[in-house]
Formats: C-alpha cells, structure tokens, sequence
C-alpha cells in the first residue's frame, strides 16, 4: 500500500463518519489483495476502497442503498470477470458476518468492477 492510499485510510478514520471496525474490515480486505500479489495504491484502490468505506457505513446506519439504473449493465460487463465477481461476494459474505452488514446485489456488483479494474492493473506473475 503507498503512501496516499494510506493517508486515504487516515482520513476516513480521522474524519468520524467512518465506524472504526469498518475501517479496520476495509484496511484488512486491502491487505489481503496486496498479500494476494495484487496492487494496492491510491491509483489501484483508492475509489474501491471509498466505495467499500461508504456503503458498508451506510448499511450500519441503517441508510438505504439504492438500486441503479445501470446494474444490467454493470452485471452484463462482469460477466467477463468471473474472478471478480466471486472475490466481491467473498468480500460481502466476511462483511455480512463480520459487521452484520449485507451488501445488496447493485454494492456487489460494483465492487466486483472495482475488484476487475484492480485485477487488470496488477501485472501478470511471471511463468516459471
């Protein structure tokens, strides 16, 4: 992780409107795909990890999340990412049990096109 998307993460723990274990799931999500060879950066994941931060705050106050008029959309693009996809329900599944939060279909999806935009700048391992 560098050192802006660090900052990043400070100043969503340091702005209040974030509850701190949901932070900490988000932090701890960013250090898996960096564990995993993925790369994590503000340029990489600085809007997943926002938009992970917000919707799953929403979620804990009980603020409703919307359906998108682009969610077909979105699912027909996925269709081509399938690692994705399943990474992003893995994610909402440990934030279902872990903070009680369950991410409707439209948060999955669009972590699941974060989650492929991320895959796609992170460089192939090189064969052995």
């Amino acid at each position: 992780m560098d050192d802006q998307l660090a900052l990043r993460l400070q100043l969503f723990r340091e702005g209040g409107q974030i509850k701190p274990e949901v932070a900490d799931f988000v932090t701890a999500e960013l250090a898996a795909l960096e564990a995993e060879g993925n790369t994590v950066t503000e340029a990489t994941a600085g809007m997943l990890t926002s938009h992970l931060m917000m919707a799953l705050t929403r979620l804990l106050n009980g603020e409703a999340i919307e359906q998108f008029l682009t969610d077909d959309q979105v699912a027909a693009e996925l269709a081509g990412h399938p690692e994705a996809v399943g990474r992003a329900r893995a994610v909402a599944e440990r934030a279902r049990h872990e903070l009680g939060a369950a991410l409707p279909e439209s948060e999955v999806n669009f972590l699941g096109m974060h989650l492929a935009v991320l895959a796609q700048q992170t460089p192939a391992a090189p064969s052995s």
